[in-house]
């Protein structure tokens, strides 16, 4: 099915108040696109739809799809059956981080936590967090074009998923394979190019615990550092992608 209708405004479900759209509200804004925000976290009920001239983006935070099942979390398998409706129709979405694993989920792949094999053989958690490239595959697609090969982006999962069925594989690094899908006009980005550079600094101290498990003791100074060095020039390729995807989502 095709686009019937130009997309007039987006719909964002935001899980955590330090979580919300940022770069992506502001290239939208710049396109004449409104945002409406629903803070699914403060109790705002996930729509059962969205219209046919509304895109939906969905945010990160510290649940999983593993949680889907928690009481704490109801809005997980309300998100996932929105998702799994608006796949059906190829309407247009975009997931970050946790919006990546819901979307995948909601496509049919399996999400669990990343792992690599210990030296006992045994599973050891992987938390992706910090600066680091991805390598972008099938670079032919329109998503990519006029980015780096390796461009810088932000990590802060440990979570992964399965490519889903039918999806185009975009991004992956060494720690985790699937780092970014398109399935139609539905976008899966694991990492965050959405960040100003004050709210990694916030993410930096609000969840130092979960740094300081990925990274050790000086992981927040590390990425407070990166971020220093990297991210004016990051921003113009994050932006790009958006803005690739905003215009394939329309």
């Amino acid at each position: 099915m095709g686009n019937d209708r130009r997309v007039t405004s987006a719909v964002v479900l935001q899980h955590t108040p330090t979580e919300g759209p940022e770069r992506v509200a502001t290239l939208l804004a710049a396109r004449g696109i409104g945002v409406e925000t629903i803070a699914v976290h403060d109790g705002a009920p996930v729509p059962d739809d969205v219209a046919a001239d509304r895109l939906l983006i969905v945010m990160g935070g510290p649940m999983g799809v593993g949680d889907a099942t928690n009481p704490k979390f109801p809005f997980l398998p309300q998100e996932i059956a929105l998702l799994r409706k608006l796949l059906a129709r190829q309407a247009p979405v975009l997931g970050v981080c946790l919006g990546s694993q819901l979307l995948a989920a909601a496509a049919g792949a399996r999400v669990y936590p990343n792992t690599r094999p210990g030296t006992d053989g045994k599973p050891v958690p992987v938390r992706e967090v910090g600066w680091g490239a991805i390598d972008l595959h099938n670079v032919n697609e329109p998503a990519l074009a006029g980015l780096p090969a390796q461009p810088l982006v932000l990590h802060w999962h440990g979570d992964t998923y399965d490519l889903p069925p039918g999806a185009v594989h975009l991004a992956s690094t060494p720690a985790c394979r699937h780092q970014a899908f398109r399935i139609g006009r539905a976008f899966g980005l694991q990492f965050h190019p959405e960040l100003e550079r004050d709210t990694i600094a916030l993410w930096v101290r609000e969840d130092a615990d979960y740094v300081r498990g990925a990274l050790g003791p000086d992981g927040g100074t590390r990425i407070l550092a990166d971020t220093a060095r990297h991210h004016a020039a990051a921003r113009p390729i994050w932006d790009r992608l958006l803005g690739n995807i905003i215009s394939l989502m329309q």
